[in-house]
């Protein structure tokens, strides 16, 4: 990731194409009659709802009469598949040991089993009485088990009753409008903190069991997270709860396996928000991807970068600081703020190294994912998360490596970040860092606004080796490059004004000048000393 100023033109635009997007389909689209025309409205108001049910009913009807794990799945490889399949999706839950956790669509036990080992109570939820039943012989040893024969879109529990509400293959059974008063319904029964977690089949169906009429919705995942972002509930006068995103992914075992990266999970949590924060936004991943990092501002950041690269310097300064790691091939590396994947990739195929990227702007994950595909990097080389790194959490020791470009400017308490850095480092561990920065002394009422408007938490590079040594870092390097940002920041510019006339055609003359006049601001701010840039180096002992 990398400055910028967000076209605002283009990013209102689309922002306003999905809001108008997603109210269409809220309010005035029809449901795609999915089962022999079963649902089809002639009025143009979509299925109703009885309707809905009662073709879902069949459907699982038809496919609950063994109660197996090939039916709970709907492939015919399930039982191998699920040897990998579960215990990666159990590893991206949050620690629920000693909580109360709701299971939706608990089916024939597959994870009911191994969330009840753990938490304090378990409510499984499933509308399908044979596979509760089934459940239920499973489980026979539990006494923290509640089971519940319900349907989900008629379920009530009482509000702030549940810690964690684990969903799996649920929502692609709703309506659009049940989607979205299920995630109403999921904030109000969450304790503030507490986290909701799903796992949909996206984009078309994923299981090779031949089940005839399929009324299932394989809804793209951009329509999922519209949907989440935008359910609130008031608080009190002057704040409101959401959901914030911790991490969203493809399931790597169907990525192996299948090919397939429309499996996806998504953990978000419960919080608490004014109304002043995130300049406007509901979320600050919102804000990234409709302000700062709208989709068209990243393609011009990588006009000038370089391709797969928005990132300073692009592949010139990667691999100058990817020397200082001295990676070998094998080893784990965490990439924090990896845009779309530039560092990840050259990582990856230069040292033999595995990479896992992280970026909270879900256009950079989606472009960074293209770009994995164009330079033949599979998951088993880079693996794409788009993940809040302040929230993201890992086991101990679970990285040789981590590495950052231009990102953590975006976090208030780094102290708290690099503490993670430690934890998820095993002995030996090394970081790497490069980040914006500020002068110690006084700065200019200019740079005050820019970092303002930009949600900016700069340091000095002094202060910045300081919290990471605070942290528990030793042997920490903390360097003034503000020479060297200088260098490229004139080198980026003469580059673009050599190409003007094909930046032009490829953008337009709105985004040449977006480019040119906010590299030569930003360089001014780095020659009168406003603005700084550090590199940062510490291991862990």
């Amino acid at each position: 990731m990398t400055d910028s100023t967000a076209d605002n033109g283009a990013g209102a635009c689309w922002v306003a194409m999905v809001l108008l997007g997603v109210l269409a389909v809220f309010c005035f689209a029809p449901e795609v009659a999915k089962v022999n025309d079963q649902c089809c409205d002639t009025e143009g108001e979509g299925c109703q709802e009885d309707e809905v049910r009662q073709v879902m009913a069949a459907y699982w009807k038809e496919h609950s009469k063994q109660g197996s794990v090939e039916e709970m799945m709907l492939d015919n490889t399930a039982e191998e598949l699920s040897k990998e399949e579960l215990p990666e999706i159990l590893s991206y839950l949050p620690e629920y040991a000693g909580k109360d956790v709701i299971e939706l669509g608990a089916g024939i036990g597959r994870f009911t089993t191994e969330i009840a080992k753990k938490a304090k109570s378990v409510a499984a939820v499933d509308f399908m009485e044979e596979f509760i039943n089934k459940n239920k012989k499973t489980n026979q040893n539990f006494n923290n088990i509640e089971y519940v024969v319900a349907d989900v879109t008629k379920l009530d529990r009482p509000k702030e009753s549940a810690d964690l509400i684990f969903s799996n293959w649920l929502l692609m059974y709703l309506n659009d409008n049940e989607v979205q008063e299920f995630f109403r319904k999921q904030l109000s029964w969450l304790r503030p903190g507490g986290y909701l977690f799903i796992r949909e089949s996206c984009r078309h169906q994923s299981g090779n069991k031949d089940r005839g009429a399929n009324p299932t919705e394989y809804r793209d995942p951009e329509l999922y997270e519209a949907f989440y972002s935008s359910t609130t509930m008031p608080c009190d006068e002057n704040n409101f709860y959401g959901f914030d995103l911790v991490v969203s992914k493809s399931v790597d075992t169907y990525i192996k396996r299948k090919n397939n990266s429309n499996q996806v999970i998504w953990l978000i949590e419960k919080v608490k928000r004014d109304n002043s924060q995130n300049h406007g936004f509901k979320s600050f991943q919102e804000f990234l991807d409709n302000q700062q990092y709208s989709a068209r501002g990243i393609l011009l950041y990588e006009k000038i970068f370089g391709r797969t690269y928005v990132s300073t310097g692009g592949p010139e300064t990667t691999e100058e600081f990817v020397e200082l790691l001295n990676l070998q091939r094998g080893q784990q590396v965490l990439d924090v703020g990896g845009g779309i994947g530039g560092s990840a990739f050259y990582m990856a195929k230069k040292f033999g190294v595995k990479v896992v990227s992280i970026d909270l702007s879900s256009n950079m994950t989606q472009i960074g994912l293209q770009r994995a595909e164009e330079v033949g990097c599979g998951p088993d080389q880079v693996v794409f998360e788009i993940a809040d790194a302040t929230k993201r959490d890992y086991p101990a020791q679970s990285f040789d490596v981590i590495y950052s470009r231009d990102t953590i400017l975006h976090i208030p308490d780094k102290l708290a970040l690099f503490k993670k850095f430690y934890k998820f480092l095993r002995p030996g561990g090394k970081v790497l860092i490069s980040d914006y920065c500020c002068s110690p002394d006084e700065h200019s009422e200019k740079f005050k606004t820019y970092v303002k408007q930009r949600g900016y938490n700069l340091l000095s590079p002094a202060q910045y080796g300081k919290v990471l040594e605070a942290a528990g870092f030793v042997n920490v390097r903390a360097e003034d490059r503000s020479a060297q940002f200088a260098k490229v920041l004139k080198s980026e510019i003469a580059k673009t004004e050599s190409i003007k006339d094909e930046f032009i055609k490829e953008f337009d003359e709105d985004g040449y000048r977006y480019i040119v006049d906010g590299w030569k601001e930003k360089l001014g701010r780095v020659e009168i000393g406003d603005q700084r840039w550090g590199l940062f180096y510490a291991e862990k002992s």
